[in-house]
């Protein structure tokens, strides 16, 4: 007699722990707001940042390209338009860093693309190519503001 009373305790906390486990947190105007799909992923265009073909910039040139670099980034992410940039690390590949666009099209990410002085100056070079992830990544820059220590 306890032998069935414990199989059935057991298969209803079983089953009390699976519906917990799979209680859907779907927020709908978040996903709305975010341009989520159904699975909560939408469409970015990739960018690869490589060295470019500009080998014969002075320190000063390259000092000026890249600061307006940073600022240009600074300003696309403000827009909107950019959710993740950042370095790659010291690679054999050239490999200089990334863009995340919040655009749609290869032909969108281009035009954003060329505002960027370095790459205007031939320093860095962009490959573009669609890819698809979640929406949230829309929400990085937000965050990221959270966590960076103000300068003083």
């Amino acid at each position: 007699m306890k032998k069935p009373i414990l199989i059935l305790a057991f298969l209803f906390l079983s089953l009390v722990s699976f519906s917990q486990e799979t209680e859907s947190k779907y927020d709908e105007k978040l996903a709305k707001s975010l341009n989520a799909d159904e699975r909560g992923m939408k469409k970015y265009v990739f960018c690869l940042l490589k060295t470019g073909t500009n080998t014969t910039a002075t320190k000063e040139e390259s000092q000026k390209a890249f600061e307006g670099h940073m600022t240009n980034i600074g300003r696309l992410a403000k827009e909107g338009k950019l959710v993740v940039a950042g370095p790659f690390m010291k690679n054999d590949r050239n490999y200089r860093g990334i863009y995340i666009f919040n655009v749609e099209t290869v032909e969108e990410a281009k035009a954003l693309v060329a505002t960027d002085p370095a790459i205007q100056s031939n320093l860095l070079e962009a490959e573009l190519t669609p890819w698809y992830a979640s929406a949230a990544l829309q929400e990085t820059v937000k965050i990221h503001d959270k966590i960076v220590k103000p300068k003083f």
